[in-house]
């Protein structure tokens, strides 16, 4: 092989900065998330009473308001109050390295950009409620027949979108390698 090719070959992926427009403006895409987030939970606050169900399609998806001190389907939400400060450091810093990465990513590489701004949006749109009410702010209710799903809201489904995201583009691959070891 020619050196100059093989010299190519082995410089992909070495590089930690991005040579031209990183991926920072994909935030935009997270203030669109916390904005659309924060919006839909102030309807839920003032137009719906606790736990009680406002039928959207019978059979599949309520309004109900309900309040969730844990984390993802209740996780940890019986703890004794620690776990609001424990997932607030979590999203502060899982949204401070995922937009660090974002500075390291090329802007086109939306396959990883967009799913990393989903997370960040909705970590940050759970941090709020988590530090002005103490809880997360769930009112979406999906269920089938007498099953119900956890309630949850949009930054939780943001944050579902952009882990489904992420670990695509981990099994499928990426053209810069940020993030990986």
């Amino acid at each position: 092989m020619e050196p100059e090719r093989i010299a190519a070959i082995s410089d992909v992926n070495v590089s930690p900065s991005v040579s031209g427009p990183n991926a920072l403006p994909w935030l935009a895409l997270s203030g669109l998330i916390l904005s659309l987030d924060a919006w839909t939970k102030v309807l839920a606050l003032k137009h719906l009473v606790l736990h009680q169900p406002v039928p959207v399609i019978d059979g599949l998806l309520n309004w109900t308001l309900v309040y969730n001190p844990g984390a993802a389907f209740s996780f940890l939400s019986d703890a004794s109050g620690w776990q609001r400060w424990f997932f607030s450091v979590l999203a502060v810093g899982i949204s401070g390295l995922l937009a660090f990465w974002l500075t390291r990513l090329p802007r086109g590489d939306w396959r990883q950009a967009a799913p990393y701004a989903l997370v960040i949006g909705g970590a940050i749109g759970n941090l709020i409620d988590r530090l002005i009410h103490g809880h997360v702010v769930d009112f979406i209710d999906v269920y089938l027949g007498a099953r119900h799903w956890p309630a949850f809201n949009i930054a939780d489904s943001a944050i579902v979108v952009g882990a489904i995201g992420i670990a695509l583009a981990g099994l499928f691959g990426s053209r810069s390698g940020v993030g990986r070891g």
